[in-house]
């Protein structure tokens, strides 16, 4: 039983001391082609941490570089910005009109959406932001983990604007019907916010 957890301490301290050394300096884009997973994104949000230099590097990566880097480094920009909001202020306003662009892929959506829930977008965004949802919402065609976003990030902006409820609502009712359990999850809870609840 010693030996047991002798050796687990050895592998658990070789495994931190990797890890330091790891972290001590990325080439981010390698890290991004090395291996697309939920660990290798976990190592890279924790290289960057709150340092603003390294996130710049990782948002010119997303909004510059091929294809699969700017798909993979959706994924670990977005927890960036959930653990440390202020380091996506600088860059806001690029990565809004990035969604714009057409054939861009779901993960680079999926992300972007998901880490607009968690952040205070500037007003003289809000506009854009609600227009870029309102067209996730409303397009049937569209990935459900992004329509589920937009729908949170809707919500929260409807609290400075009363007047787009009834729109979110009018569009959330007539797809309740023909959609996936997730999405009538995430429009329920709006529409229970709203005193609007209904089954279905």
């Amino acid at each position: 039983m010693q030996r047991f957890l002798q050796l687990n301490l050895e592998i658990s301290h070789n495994r931190f001391r990797n890890l330091t050394h790891y972290t001590t300096y990325m080439d981010i884009r390698s890290a991004l082609l090395q291996e697309h997973s939920k660990k290798q994104c976990a190592i890279i949000v924790k290289y960057i941490g709150n340092n603003q230099k390294r996130f710049d590097e990782l948002v010119t990566l997303f909004l510059q570089d091929e294809y699969r880097v700017v798909q993979r480094a959706a994924w670990p920009l977005s927890y960036c910005v959930t653990a440390h909001p202020k380091l996506i202020q600088k860059h806001l306003k690029k990565i809004i009109r990035y969604l714009k662009k057409t054939g861009i892929h779901n993960a680079v959506k999926r992300n972007t959406v998901r880490l607009l829930q968690e952040i205070e977008i500037p007003e003289t965004l809000q506009g854009e932001v609600m227009d870029i949802c309102f067209g996730y919402i409303a397009d049937p065609k569209e990935a459900v983990a992004v329509k589920a976003f937009s729908i949170t990030v809707l919500g929260n902006l409807s609290k400075k604007y009363p007047e787009i409820i009834p729109e979110i609502s009018l569009i959330l009712e007539e797809q309740l019907p023909r959609e996936t359990a997730a999405f009538k999850s995430r429009a329920k809870k709006f529409l229970k916010s709203i005193g609007n609840d209904r089954e279905t």
